[in-house]
């Protein structure tokens, strides 16, 4: 019995099939057709939607969108990978019509059209909606960093140009000590003493260049900067360090962990998210209130109230207070506070009365003198001024957070489902969970499209594609 075998590559059809009848009805590639074809290209902000009377012809910026949104759902990014596809891939064939527009043309667009992209991202999330896909109830928020386009090499930091000032402050000592030697030695070499000089002014003129950037971190107010990609900064990721990055925020829907809202910062850390990524996430989902599920990071007492105002119903747990040095003392959990005496009762059963307020930290603190005296001191405090207790002025909004997730022990677990299954399959979906553009306009347009990609799929995954297709294509009279 023989192998199976395929047809010869010199064998002519007759009838050949057309690019439609070879891809399936039920391809995924239709929905990205059908969704673009439905876009107000020139109401979300695309360039060169209307044909310039004079040049070259341009490439219909809706070809180029779906050709982008085709390749970040299928791991390929690159604009000279899209370029390669666009001349061998069947389905980018039938998607954008057999055009082959140069890997130039292809990243320009990305460019040109970041804003635009966002929108277009968000025009989706709409369709969604009016799809019923999403409950707009109860949402959760997380953040992910993200690699940006620059080396730990390129973070300069106050503390880091001191330590270079002082090293070139080292080496010009040692030129004007070689100088010195050299004056003091009649048969020295002329051209070497030459030498030394050019070498001592380079690193003067490199000193002043240091002394500005510094100058210009201390004037703007920074801690630190990326030459090269100034929005960015350098963060602690999970699995690599401190990288320089940006960090990406989702708000998830719990009907079916579609994202209804993200968002990309330049800020370190969440602790100021919780507020515009519930308002986002409530606006897109055209409700009155809604429920916002996140994790300690978001953990800001203020913005708690904000939200309570806003008709957002916050649940976020209160970091854990722990002794970093992992000595065995008792935390902050062991003290109570009396609301109606604004005091607290430490395990000896001591009150700590309010000594300080501060408003640069919005905070009150609280001691006692007790401390001097008591037995339980060594597992207290090895401060020598006594135990401190530290009461933010918002701490009632947080503890009201707080208690929620006390209370229904189920919100913290759906908000592991929801919202990290997202960030996995997006950062599948980049292969590589850094961007291919610099700046934060630009990155945030491949997170939408990113997002876009993602709840793309999802619906797929939940309606199938001819529902969608009947859904964005306008129905006959």
């Amino acid at each position: 019995m023989g192998h199976i075998e395929g047809l010869s590559r010199n064998q002519r059809e007759l009838v050949a099939a057309s690019l439609d009848e070879r891809l399936g009805s039920d391809h995924a590639v239709r929905v990205i057709d059908a969704f673009v074809e439905t876009l107000d290209l020139p109401a979300l902000g695309f360039s060169k939607v209307v044909a310039c009377g004079m040049g070259r012809p341009a490439y219909q910026p809706a070809d180029l969108l779906k050709l982008y949104i085709y390749g970040y759902c299928n791991q390929m990014r690159s604009s000279r990978r899209l370029e390669r596809e666009a001349e061998r891939n069947i389905e980018v064939h039938w998607l954008i019509n057999r055009l082959a527009p140069s890997f130039k043309t292809i990243a320009d667009f990305r460019k040109d059209n970041a804003d635009a992209i966002v929108a277009a991202t968000r025009a989706y999330v709409q369709f969604c909606r009016r799809c019923s896909l999403y409950a707009g109830e109860q949402v959760a928020i997380d953040g992910s960093k993200f690699e940006a386009v620059a080396s730990r090499k390129k973070v300069i930091t106050p503390k880091g140009l001191a330590q270079r000032v002082a090293a070139i402050d080292a080496k010009i000592a040692g030129y004007l000590a070689a100088m010195d030697e050299a004056d003091r030695d009649e048969a020295a070499d002329p051209d070497g003493s030459t030498d030394v000089a050019a070498a001592l002014e380079a690193l003067k003129r490199n000193r002043e260049d240091i002394q500005a950037q510094s100058q210009a971190l201390a004037d703007e107010g920074l801690t630190q900067r990326v030459v090269g990609e100034p929005d960015a900064r350098l963060m602690k990721t999970a699995r690599h360090g401190h990288q320089v990055s940006y960090n990406a925020q989702t708000a998830v829907d719990g009907r079916h962990g579609l994202i209804a809202a993200f968002d990309l910062t330049s800020d370190c850390n969440d602790l100021g998210q919780l507020l515009p990524m519930a308002e986002q996430a409530k606006a897109a989902l055209d409700v009155e209130t809604i429920v916002v599920v996140a994790d300690t990071g978001y953990s800001n007492g203020e913005q708690a109230r904000a939200c309570e105002k806003a008709g957002i119903t916050a649940a976020v747990p209160r970091p854990e207070t722990v002794q970093t040095r992992g000595e065995a003392l008792f935390s902050r959990d062991a003290f109570r506070y009396d609301a109606a005496a604004d005091s607290w009762t430490c395990p000896a059963g001591e009150t700590l009365t309010l000594f300080k307020t501060s408003k640069a930290d919005q905070a009150r603190y609280y001691r006692t003198r007790a401390c001097a005296g008591c037995a339980l001191r060594a597992r207290c405090t090895k401060g020598k001024g006594g135990r401190t207790i530290a009461r933010h002025f918002f701490e009632d909004d947080r503890e009201a957070m707080h208690r929620r997730t006390l209370e229904d022990p189920s919100l913290m677990k759906r908000r592991r489902e929801l919202v990290e299954h997202p960030f996995g399959i997006m950062k599948w979906m980049l292969g590589s969970p850094r961007f291919l553009v610099r700046g934060l306009r630009k990155a945030r347009a491949e997170l939408a499209l990113a997002v876009l990609g993602f709840n793309l799929k999802r619906a797929i995954a939940i309606l199938g594609v001819p529902a969608l297709l009947a859904a964005l294509r306008p129905q006959p009279a």
